[in-house]
């Protein structure tokens, strides 16, 4: 399994990015995916997930009603739609896969993980 993240870059507050995750392997439908985020000098912390299908999201509270996670499973890719961003954003994004589909928001929960996209935000 390989995942690779893409999609960030430099933007102002208050502005959009979205953030995607190609992933290798014919099985992409049946694996949860989650997106988490570390700062500088924090913990790598989780941002949202959703079911194999689609079905099922879970975002953290925090981001919640400005950052959107989807997934398009004939083109292998999940998304982060980020609106309305602001400099406490700012830090790299990394995408995973969840063999098991749980949802969960801890990174022992995920198997497989992206190499990260930079995303800072300007003030």
């Amino acid at each position: 399994v390989q995942l690779q993240a893409s999609g960030g870059g430099l933007v102002q507050a208050g502005g959009s990015l979205r953030l995607s995750c190609a992933a290798s392997g014919r099985t992409f439908s049946s694996w949860g995916m989650g997106w988490f985020r570390q700062a500088p000098g924090k913990e790598r912390e989780f941002v949202a997930a959703i079911s194999r299908g689609g079905g099922w999201t879970r975002i953290q509270n925090s981001v919640k009603g400005r950052f959107t996670i989807s997934r398009d499973n004939a083109k292998n890719t999940v998304y982060l739609q980020m609106n309305s961003l602001k400099p406490e954003d700012s830090a790299v994004y990394y995408c995973a896969a969840d063999l098991r589909d749980g949802l969960g928001p801890q990174r022992y929960e995920y198997d497989y993980w992206g190499q990260g996209t930079q995303v800072t935000v300007s003030s």
